[in-house]
């Protein structure tokens, strides 16, 4: 059912302390600078680095762990939020959202909501508008 619903890998969502020092270590790897923004009041900022079809979505929250496993999330592009989300909650999947929620990402905005995993990874599905 999902399958259907989806187009692949939307990002990986990497949390840090220092989102210039971020950026600049992926550049020097090939990641161009695709999005970027401040959200949450203006304390939270974010930035979309890509290198093919590889997305990252840094956000620069002070909280980063700064080991091993301090990926957050993997988010999967879909093409219908709605549908996807009402397919979850039917099959009891262990949602982190109780709703669908919406950033003003990109051009019109970004739809999304997260379930976890069974070792507690965080799966988000999104859909950018």
């Amino acid at each position: 059912m999902i399958k259907n619903y989806t187009t692949g890998l939307q990002h990986i969502g990497l949390p840090t302390n220092s989102i210039d020092m971020t950026i600049e270590f992926y550049k020097g790897l090939g990641f161009e600078v695709t999005f970027t923004t401040i959200i949450e009041e203006g304390t939270v900022k974010v930035v979309f680095l890509k290198l093919y079809n590889i997305v990252i979505e840094a956000y620069e929250n002070h909280n980063a762990s700064m080991k091993a496993g301090a990926i957050d999330h993997i988010a999967i592009n879909v093409v219908d939020i709605n549908t996807v989300f009402k397919y979850m909650r039917s099959k009891k999947y262990n949602l982190l959202d109780d709703e669908i929620q919406t950033l003003p990402f990109f051009d019109n905005g970004v739809r999304f909501f997260t379930i976890e995993g069974p070792n507690a990874e965080k799966i988000e599905f999104n859909q950018i508008l």
